[in-house]
């Protein structure tokens, strides 16, 4: 163990030293980064183009409503001067990895899949409620969590449930296969795409809240996932409307072409340390030496998954248990873009210029997407690291007058993250804009004489009864799945 905190240590020692050399040149990056101009759509009274953050969209009725209705858009102020804040490496390793006494308490719903695999759901309550379950008559929105692609339930991830929780969400954290403590009862892992697992998930909770809407964010790497189910499930994904937080869009080249040495390696370390724990259950079917000598993330995710060194791989999750062939045929099937036209719902995404683990802003943003597709938006900001957006608490209280625990949590921590104000206040923005359009349609009905009864209850954003993909994705859930499996710890 203490082998394990003297590497930490030196790992958080490189950070510094590197990061303290970017500082002073972060002014610079800011201003020669491409922010793509003829990109940014702009309201009437806003001329600024030295603001921090702008809105890169496709022009809409929709952006345009966002654009007078989502303030916090425009209202982002980053950490400035010599303040460790300022620093992207040093907030984005703060935001992720340190130690957080969130008031928030989780309760776990363990969920057996078809093929006897489990994954979780940690649902969040505050501390000060006494009752642990809420209704299945219960009409609050639901707000699905899905954390990076290692597992890491960050510093972030609490905030955000701690935030939700105060705007009146319910909170539900999705754990993957032997992620954050969830059993691992197959051989089988997740792959980096593979949105089966989630889709079950989101029947569950369909099952388990049918009056409530559901809303997904992701969390870095972890967006990968929820793109992938959004693309594959297109109209039929169930979801109201989605955010992507510090998102990673080209996942093959981020692969591929690696990060800088001390992220990589500390990266690398973690999951070793996760799978260190199945050694033995995953040693006939992965060649476990090779893995743990591998120094790269591409090489872990070829010794799990593409059957490299001459080993059989683990299974793949509903690919009929045969490995893919090569390292790009399995990115044929897992890349996260690989059906975004298919996309039916509003999507934003929140990324920083100065983000290290994404990597450089011209080459791994998909520009062409929100140039030309309606139903994404990219919030593009000047600093805030990977998942950071940390702002001075003077400029943070906007919250609800009777939110006591998002007003406590300021004060206790001296900072709020701006992100999750922007994502709360698009799902709101999204949801009156498509309810008004809804209220619009059933008056033209009326004065058509075509009536504006439930026949005409048709929301563009919302769910159709079957997958595209997948068809035995239906309402009668029970046919399916036998909840009473399931069991809650």
């Amino acid at each position: 163990m203490l082998e394990w905190l003297m590497m930490l240590c030196a790992a958080v020692l490189v950070a510094i030293i590197w990061s303290s050399s970017k500082v002073s040149g972060t002014e610079e990056h800011a201003n020669t980064a491409p922010k793509g101009p003829s990109r940014t759509l702009k309201d009437d009274g806003c001329t600024d183009h030295t603001r921090s953050v702008e809105l890169i969209c496709k022009p809409s009725a929709l952006a345009n409503y966002l654009l007078k209705n989502c303030t916090t858009f425009t209202n982002y102020s980053p950490w400035v001067g010599w303040t460790w804040r300022a620093s992207a490496i040093l907030q984005s390793f703060y935001e992720t990895c340190w130690s957080y006494g969130s008031p928030v308490h989780f309760v776990r719903d363990n969920l057996q899949l078809s093929d006897d695999g489990l994954v979780a759901l940690d649902w969040a309550f505050p501390s000060y409620q006494k009752r642990r379950r809420t209704s299945s008559h219960s009409t609050s929105p639901v707000l699905l969590i899905i954390p990076n692609s290692l597992g890491k339930i960050t510093r972030n991830a609490l905030q955000l449930c701690q935030t939700a929780l105060s705007h009146g969400y319910l909170p539900a954290v999705f754990n993957r296969r032997s992620h954050n403590g969830t059993p691992l009862t197959t051989v089988k892992l997740q792959q980096f795409g593979d949105p089966a697992d989630l889709r079950e998930a989101v029947r569950y909770i369909r099952y388990r809240q049918p009056a409530s809407k559901l809303y997904a964010v992701s969390e870095g790497t972890g967006s990968g996932l929820l793109l992938s189910y959004l693309g594959e499930c297109g109209s039929s994904s169930y979801v109201t409307a989605a955010v992507c937080l510090s998102p990673v869009f080209r996942c093959q080249s981020w692969f591929e072409n690696g990060l800088c040495w001390p992220l990589q390696w500390a990266l690398v370390l973690y999951q070793k340390m996760c799978l260190s724990r199945y050694r033995t259950a995953l040693s006939p079917s992965i060649h476990m030496d090779s893995l743990f000598s591998t120094s790269s993330l591409r090489g872990l995710e070829e010794v799990l998954f593409c059957g490299q060194v001459g080993c059989a791989s683990a299974l793949p999750t509903g690919t009929g248990g045969s490995a893919p062939a090569s390292w790009d045929s399995y990115w044929e099937r897992n890349e996260p873009l690989r059906d975004v036209d298919e996309v039916a719902i509003p999507v934003l995404s929140v990324c920083a210029q100065d983000d290290p683990v994404r990597g450089n802003t011209q080459s791994t943003i998909p520009w062409e997407l929100f140039e030309s597709n309606p139903h994404f938006f990219l919030l593009l900001t000047d600093r805030g690291g990977h998942c950071g957006f940390s702002t001075p608490c003077e400029l943070s209280i906007t919250g609800p007058a009777n939110s006591a625990t998002a007003l406590s949590s300021v004060k206790a921590n001296g900072v709020t993250n701006w992100s999750h104000r922007a994502l709360l206040e698009f799902f709101r923005a999204t949801t009156d804009f498509f309810a008004a359009e809804e209220r619009t349609k059933q008056l033209a009905a009326r004065r058509r004489g075509l009536g504006g009864g439930t026949g005409g209850r048709v929301f563009r954003h919302r769910s159709v009864s079957t997958c595209k993909r997948v068809p035995e994705c239906s309402h009668n859930i029970h046919a399916i799945y036998n909840w009473q499996r399931s069991y809650t710890r």
